[in-house]
């Protein structure tokens, strides 16, 4: 039976015992984006002993100036297996009903499904026994749900396993990424945490950020939106140095035994000293040695050997460090009423998403 869950600590404790939970359907983001716009409504399934089956975040925003809503359930549900992920989705249909949205939209990762128990040693690439990817699209189309022209998070991942020594994480880099590791090293780079976010350093990291989008052309938000995040997140921010001047940096959030690599940033200047190799060295060593099993690269091109995707150049870097490729089902979208969604993917698309920045 389905059960409305209010308390905070209640929220995260039934998500961690579920299959690799994702981040974004923890209460801290929640309550993160409840103040910029949306609100937030958490859901858990449990058997007869009271065991989480699956679990739903779901954020409701009001567009504005319309009498209307949508749902977005961000990288959920999570559930213990296939059966309990439909029951997920026949609820998020029964809320989408409830609020009259004009869609609820879900973006789940497969290995959310995941049998894979930390500690059984089995990797969560591997999904769910007997469950693939065309087996969830297939429910999803049964349950008449639409893949989503709106793909709000990245599809695909990259993961490394950092459950590893030194040598052996340093033996899963192609020989280009070590040799930069090391040169890095050699040139004087270190890399410190930084202070607690809303200091001087979470500034910093805001102003490199800045940089590294107009260097790479991508729009970015205001700062306090980033601050506000990082510190409901209790995320970890890592500067790369060399000299006394900052070069570099990345912020990580971390959740039910992964770690993500939500933000990277950079200065124009020192990047031949290879400040982002120092940083990504530092990290997976720090989501090792404190508690992590997975680190989640956050974002990979639609294809892994698409050389012409836009993220080429960036799965790249990542694949040097030995992630591994794992595709997600994508955005979905169920409407119910197809009528109004029609108009909405016809006429309204691009006014709506404006009414829900943020």
């Amino acid at each position: 039976m389905w059960q409305r869950i209010t308390d905070a600590h209640t929220w995260d404790e039934a998500l961690r015992q579920l299959p690799w939970p994702h981040v974004l359907q923890s209460r801290a983001w929640g309550d993160f984006k409840s103040r910029w716009g949306w609100r937030a409504e958490r859901w858990l399934l449990a058997d007869s002993g009271n065991h989480p089956r699956a679990a739903v975040q779901l954020l409701k925003r009001t567009i504005n100036r319309l009498p209307a809503c949508v749902l977005y359930a961000p990288k959920g549900p999570v559930a213990i297996d296939l059966t309990s992920y439909e029951a997920a989705l026949s609820h998020i249909e029964q809320r989408a009903r409830h609020h009259r949205a004009l869609w609820a939209k879900v973006d789940g990762d497969l290995f959310t499904l995941s049998s894979w128990g930390r500690g059984q040693g089995k990797w969560p690439s591997e999904g769910p026994e007997g469950t693939d990817l065309s087996q969830l699209r297939s429910l999803l189309v049964k349950r008449h749900w639409r893949y989503s022209a709106s793909q709000i998070q990245f599809r695909n991942t990259g993961l490394s396993d950092v459950r590893h020594s030194d040598a052996d994480l340093l033996a899963a880099m192609k020989p280009k990424t070590r040799y930069n590791v090391r040169l890095a090293e050699k040139r004087g780079v270190t890399v410190r945490v930084a202070a607690p976010i809303g200091d001087a350093d979470a500034h910093l990291l805001y102003a490199m950020y800045a940089a590294t989008a107009q260097r790479d052309g991508f729009l970015i938000r205001d700062e306090a939106y980033y601050l506000d995040a990082w510190r409901a997140m209790s995320a970890l921010g890592l500067i790369a140095e060399r000299e006394g001047q900052a070069l570099a940096g990345l912020v990580m959030f971390i959740f039910g035994g992964r770690a993500w690599y939500f933000y990277g940033m950079s200065r124009n200047e020192g990047r031949e000293h290879m400040p982002s190799y120092a940083l990504q060295w530092h990290a997976l060593r720090w989501a090792r040695d404190h508690g992590c099993e997975a680190y989640d690269w956050w974002g990979a091109p639609e294809r892994e050997d698409d050389d012409n995707d836009g993220m080429a150049g960036v799965w790249r870097f990542k694949q040097g460090f030995g992630a591994t490729f794992s595709e997600g089902i994508g955005a979905w979208d169920y409407a119910p009423s197809p009528l109004l969604y029609r108009a909405y993917l016809e006429f309204g698309s691009r006014f709506i998403r404006s009414g829900l920045a943020g």
